[in-house]
């Protein structure tokens, strides 16, 4: 069998809404509970499974999720529409724009507790 990411969890202060963000962001079904997660399903069979951080402070962390170009416009028109802070780039030096890396567009935005995630069109090094 090949190795495939089955899940990882995703420390967070409130386990609920915060994948609840996560899923009506990108546009997911929302999240299902089980024992002490929120589960977030993606397309290819991984799932996101939000936890609680406990009493330590979450540290955050990286999310790319790889897009459809209509996929894109839903979820970067929800980014707009709610005032998400996003850059075009990791450094955050070009705010409120996206972009156009190997032929695709991308852009990156906080998540709950600081999470930094990125929607992209094209996988990196795949374009011109």
């Amino acid at each position: 069998m090949p190795v495939e990411l089955n899940h990882t969890i995703v420390a967070v202060s409130d386990r609920k809404a915060a994948a609840e963000w996560v899923a009506e962001i990108l546009g997911l079904e929302p999240p299902t509970s089980w024992g002490p997660f929120y589960g977030v399903d993606l397309a290819n069979g991984v799932q996101l499974d939000f936890a609680d951080g406990g009493s330590e402070p979450v540290r955050p962390t990286h999310y790319a999720f790889l897009i459809s170009e209509p996929e894109f416009d839903e979820i970067y028109g929800r980014i707009v529409e709610r005032g998400v802070e996003h850059w075009a780039d990791p450094m955050q030096s070009r705010p409120g724009e996206i972009n156009r890396n190997d032929g695709g567009r991308g852009v990156y935005f906080l998540g709950p507790d600081g999470h930094f995630l990125e929607v992209i069109t094209r996988p990196y090094g795949s374009g011109a």
